[in-house]
């Protein structure tokens, strides 16, 4: 599988005839994040995955360009809100894809920060650095079909943890959004050569 996308056409970085080849691959990506606290979903995207993968080890680092997304939900189930956020990447990902079958593996570390909040139409002031107080950890896995030139599905589930820095809002910001259960699905379009 590897091989393939080597004989692709992308970008091939080589030190010597027996080094490794590091394939550089971009994927255009849409996605969608359940929140179970608000039971409300996020759009994601449109966005861009920039993956580099090391053919001899099928080891993989990703960075992951999202714009804010915005969500609308109830507090106490009877009061319209929306808020905008941010996934910001702390690091790059890292993981892994099978030589053998293409199953991609991938751990990202994210803070959520919330840059925009209202209640009932009213914008709540949450400051500028309104984030969870750690990054989030976020494991994915490729649903059936993936394809690393064709694209596919990645998902998993992630806890969001606690948020701070968010004045008055920060209570309760998180006697509503942090916890467990809740999960993600990135859609990655076909591999692109890098530009350049």
């Amino acid at each position: 599988m590897l091989a393939l996308l080597a004989a692709a056409g992308f970008t091939v970085a080589t030190t010597g005839p027996a080094s490794a080849a590091p394939v550089r691959l971009d994927y255009p990506l849409t996605g969608t994040s359940h929140l179970a606290g608000t039971d409300s979903d996020l759009e994601l995207g449109p966005g861009k995955l920039e993956t580099t993968v090391d053919l001899s080890t099928g080891a993989l680092t990703a960075n992951t360009k999202l714009p804010p997304a915005t969500g609308s939900f109830k507090t106490l189930d009877l009061i319209p809100a929306t808020a905008t956020t941010e996934f910001i990447e702390t690091e790059p990902t890292t993981g892994t894809i099978s030589n053998a079958t293409g199953e991609v593996n991938t751990v990202s570390k994210l803070t959520l920060r919330i840059t925009e909040l209202k209640v009932a139409g009213l914008p709540i002031w949450v400051g500028s650095h309104c984030q969870t107080e750690v990054p989030a950890e976020i494991a994915l896995t490729s649903e059936p079909g993936f394809n690393p030139l064709k694209g596919g599905t990645l998902s998993g589930t992630y806890t969001i943890p606690d948020f701070e820095h968010c004045l008055l809002a920060t209570p309760v910001i998180n006697a509503i959004i942090p916890g467990e259960g809740n999960t993600i699905s990135l859609d990655l379009g076909a591999a692109q050569a890098p530009p350049g």
